[in-house]
């Protein structure tokens, strides 16, 4: 059986050109020197073998030297682990007894603490001879393979064919520049336009190939305004000035609507998907600079063609190899083995799947006021009112213009009454001001990044002069948490929560609009090491604040524009400064859709725009999409003409109404596919072949996206669905309080219906520790595209007969198509926490 299912005709879409961003302030791939190095490599060109396979603390390990070592290179050292559920492991560093100049960096707090108790402890492993490989077993019929030379690792199926899912090195292009000690007359540096980058460890590079079988696409790698399969980048028929997919966390000024150029976030996991329906995945914990290419088909003359693979080549500045193997086979699978690493969605509270309304800036408490007040005017629904940075005090973060906002605390209790929030901007960059308490404090505890000197780095945003808060410090993380106290955070109420922009971080003055790489972190680490993961911890300390704000009751609400693996455990992201183009509105669902496949399914992208003056129909049809993104904020520059959804004439107003109130329709629905992540990694966006894998028609559809299994959001020529042809569906519905965290504790419901012979039944799928009582009463049952003419409707077991009518759905902004039978139960007098049974007579 099916859920319910909606399709919706909402999307209309025109062609414009779209605003063109700086680019000679961002680097080509040219211009990077690894980058460059490692697109120059030949097939083939890799001479590692492994030497020394054992068994050591449950792992195998190996050294990887070169055949001919003529030159005395260091060995690396391999380690393998495996990871129930299909998940395999696989480790390259250097030989730390030979003392390399320094260890290299391993990215912490990213992977979830439970998957060292889903290890599977290695006691021993097989041999083959032709080739020479190590072999170990994975469970679920698949098994893991080193190949001794050329050095090579891949994931197979045990059975028949012994077919192949993922391998790395198999077209020999693996390289590992290890770090350098710089001699007197040693000259490492590399420039960009006006910045130099001092390189004290040299070359440190690291670049393989990994390749996806069986497949016909492949997807994810965030953060890039471009279609969701990701198209190649290098090979036949692929200009020869074609960009890499980049993974580096920037700050781009409007960005372009179709380009593999690097935004906000970087997140290196990549799922294949092909015609046989299977699934597999691969994820690189890295941190530094990274640049991916799809190569296309024929790119490798020597290896041939035509056995359904996916080639890429993956290429980072610095860190170690750090990977992981998703077998599948089915598409949740694979999203399931990645947040078993890297950890599911962060539970949202209630209030903030509705709709948010923001602009930079509200300019006072009286315009704060009046937008409120328009709301409820108007009849539309919101739940968040946002402040961006002028409501500050000369941008100085945890601080409020006494002029424009004299009484915070006043304003926001005046939301709460009405069940309204409020969420206030903190950024990364701390104004330099001797006489500003935050910036007193975190120079006196020694707690900013230092540059390459050793001294506060100093660096350019929204302030001027300021510094950044060295994140990667769980010390300084805690420090920085205490400051969402009520003490710290003068004017805060527990109904105020937090927006970190610019956490990439955005530097105007530094190389790239962001820090310089050889920038210092706590440890001696160097920024170009940690970058992509800088906002990560940012969002995190910031997340883990508001939870000590509240004692530990109260789930936080914190949203950021970097993202990172693991960043779905802390919060809310957005695609950031989108422009007021058709385009722009395409382009935002394929990249809702690669979040989400990548496991971060709480984001959204600024209904309307955020540059530029929407026209009215463009606005409509952005809220229509809108009211479907997980995250649903309506936000603008302060360049922009005012856009509150009552401004556009009477009709735009009521249309832009029903969008959000067919949000709030479907809130339920949403809040039980929150929970559903919450507790799987499966998002609430989805791609068609997530649910229909087989289905080779959705595998390259950018327009059309899921909500969970049962809503169907696709363009126009077509209709609305619920029953199958059998004239079945069903469904599940989660509650809880809303708000804190004693859903952990078992205080929720969880409900499945289903729909067949001509009778509805709710049954508890809760664990039996789990009980939440609720005298919520169901108001009315929709069943769409029901055959029969009913007379009445019989509920058991109080054994008395509802209201029932046949007529045209009217739920929200919701519309079905004309011809669908419409059957509405009504008052059916049941309990939303109790069993019961309807038949429809």
């Amino acid at each position: 059986m099916r859920s319910l299912l909606f399709t919706l005709s909402l999307l209309c879409f025109a062609s414009q050109t779209s605003l063109s961003w700086k680019k000679e302030e961002f680097r080509t791939c040219d211009q990077t020197p690894f980058c460059k190095r490692a697109r120059s490599r030949a097939p083939g060109t890799c001479s590692l073998i492994a030497t020394d396979v054992t068994i050591s603390d449950g792992d195998l390990v190996a050294k990887l030297t070169p055949k001919d070592n003529d030159d005395h290179i260091n060995p690396l050292i391999l380690s393998l682990s495996v990871y129930r559920n299909g998940i395999v492991r696989l480790r390259i560093d250097e030989d730390h007894s030979l003392n390399p100049p320094k260890k290299r960096f391993r990215v912490p707090d990213v992977v979830v603490s439970e998957l060292e108790a889903k290890k599977i402890r290695l006691e021993k492993f097989a041999t083959e001879n032709d080739p020479p490989s190590s072999v170990v077993h994975v469970g679920d019929g698949y098994e893991a393979v080193v190949r001794h030379e050329p050095f090579e690792v891949y994931v197979r199926e045990r059975s028949g064919d012994r077919r192949r899912v993922v391998s790395l090195n198999s077209h020999g292009l693996f390289d590992f520049e290890q770090l350098g000690k710089k001699g007197e007359g040693d000259n490492w540096e590399e420039k960009f336009r006006t910045h130099t980058d001092s390189r004290p460890f040299g070359s440190q590079s690291i670049s393989f190939d990994v390749s996806f079988y069986d497949s016909s696409f492949v997807y994810g790698i965030p953060e890039h305004a471009t279609s969701f399969a990701l198209k190649p980048t290098k090979g036949p028929g692929v200009e020869e000035s074609a960009e890499p997919y980049r993974l580096f966390n920037l700050d781009v000024f409007e960005y372009d609507h179709e380009s593999p150029f690097g935004l906000y976030g970087s997140i290196p996991f990549m799922v294949s998907h092909g015609g046989t329906g299977k699934s597999s995945g691969f994820f690189w914990l890295n941190a530094a600079e990274m640049q991916i290419d799809v190569l296309a088909e024929g790119w490798d003359a020597e290896s041939g063609g035509g056995d359904s693979r996916i080639n890429t080549l993956w290429m980072s500045e610095a860190g170690i190899v750090d990977t992981f193997f998703f077998v599948g086979p089915e598409p949740k699978d694979v999203v399931r083995q990645y947040a078993s690493v890297t950890g599911t969605s962060a539970m949202p509270q209630l209030f903030a799947t509705g709709y948010h309304q923001c602009r930079w800036n509200y300019k006072d408490e009286e315009d704060v006021a009046q937008v409120d007040s328009k709301f409820d005017e108007y009849d539309i629904p919101y739940d968040v009112l946002w402040l961006d940075i002028e409501h500050t005090d000369g941008k100085r973060y945890f601080t409020w213009d006494s002029a424009l906002f004299p009484n915070p605390e006043e304003m926001q209790k005046k939301l709460d009454v009405k069940g309204r929030r409020m969420v206030t901007i903190v950024d990364p960059h701390i104004k330099r001001d001797d006489s500003y308490f935050l910036h007193k404090e975190a120079t006196e505890m020694g707690y900013y990044v230092k540059d390459s000197s050793g001294k506060d780095f100093d660096g350019w945003c929204w302030p001027g002069s300021s510094s950044y808060i060295d994140m990667l410090s769980p010390e300084i993380r805690e420090w920085w948490g205490g400051r969402f106290s009520y003490k710290n955070y003068v004017g805060s109420t527990p109904s105020l929560y937090i927006w970190n922009d610019m956490n990439e971080p955005s530097v105007f003055n530094g190389p790239e609009v962001t820090m310089p790489r050889d920038a210092l972190h706590v440890g001696g680490v160097e920024h170009r090491e940690v970058h992509n993961a800088y906002g990560y911890y940012f969002h995190m300390a910031t997340s883990d604040g508001l939870v000590m704000r509240g004692e530990g009751k109260d789930r936080p609400f914190v949203l950021s524009r970097a993202i990172f693996p693991g960043t779905q455990r802390y919060g809310a992201i957005w695609t950031g400064d989108n422009t007021a183009e058709w385009e722009h509105l395409r382009v935002s669902i394929p990249m809702l859709l690669t979040l989400g496949l990548t496991g971060i399914t709480f984001s959204g992208a600024d209904i309307g725009g955020f540059f530029g003056n929407p026209e009215p129909e463009l606005l409509v049809r952005w809220y229509q999409v809108g009211a479907y993104y997980p995250f649903f904020r309506g936000h603008a520059h302060h360049d922009t003409k005012r856009r509150e959804p009552w401004l556009f004439g009477e009709r735009n107003t009521e249309l832009m109404r029903d969008a959000i109130h067919t949000r709030y329709t479907l809130l339920p629905y949403f809040y039980t596919l929150f929970r559903e992540a919450n507790v799987t990694g499966v998002p609430v966006l989805r791609p068609l072949w997530m649910e229909f894998p087989q289905d080779e028609a959705t595998f390259s559809n950018d327009e059309a996206f899921m909500v969970g299994n049962g809503l169907l959001v696709q363009g126009v020529y077509t209709k609305v669905v619920a029953l199958n042809s059998s004239q079945e569906a069903d469904g599940e519905l989660y509650i809880d309080d809303g708000k804190s965290f004693e859903f952990k504790r078992g205080a929720y419901i969880h409900r499945r219906f289903v729909f067949s012979n001509g009778v509805l039944t709710s049954t508890n799928i809760a664990p039996p520790e789990a009980s939440l009582s609720s005298q919520c009463l169901i108001d009315r049952i929709i069943l769409l595209g029901h055959s029969s003419g009913p007379n009445s409707a019989l509920v058991e077991p109080l054994n008395q007969k509802a209201e029932i009518e046949m007529g045209p759905l009217r739920m929200g902004g919701l519309v079905a198509s004309s011809g669908t039978r419409v059957l509405t139960i009504r008052k059916p007098g049941v309990r939303v926490d109790q069993d019961w049974t309807i038949k429809i007579l």
